[in-house]
């Protein structure tokens, strides 16, 4: 029975041993974003001079907003800065009151 893996076990050793080695990071350097990902692109749309709102972020991304909320908690957490660009209250007379309120964000550089 055992003689029956080894033609199988040398052909999968021959496919990897074909793939290039991985290129390590140094120690202690940032990681590199992959590119093309939503995380990527949330960073691209708050590093924007006109920064952006939870709502422009969660419909680019198809996220919810209370996630794109906990995605800023975590760029906190990592030292990432996203600063309040601009708040727009929209209460008073002629105003959609709360719904109609919202917050520009902005990722410090």
């Amino acid at each position: 029975m055992i003689g029956a893996l080894d033609a199988p076990m040398e052909a999968l050793r021959t496919l990897l041993a074909g793939k290039p080695a991985r290129i390590a990071r140094e120690p202690g350097a940032p990681r590199k974003p992959r590119e093309g990902t939503k995380q990527e692109q949330v960073l691209a749309m708050l590093r924007r001079p006109e920064g952006a709102t939870v709502a422009q972020i969660a419909e680019a991304t198809g996220w919810a907003q209370h996630t794109v909320r906990g995605f800023f908690a975590g760029l906190k957490k990592k030292g990432h800065a996203v600063e309040v660009l601009e708040r727009i209250r929209q209460v008073g007379p002629n105003r959609e009151g709360a719904r109609g309120s919202y917050t520009v964000y902005h990722l410090s550089a």
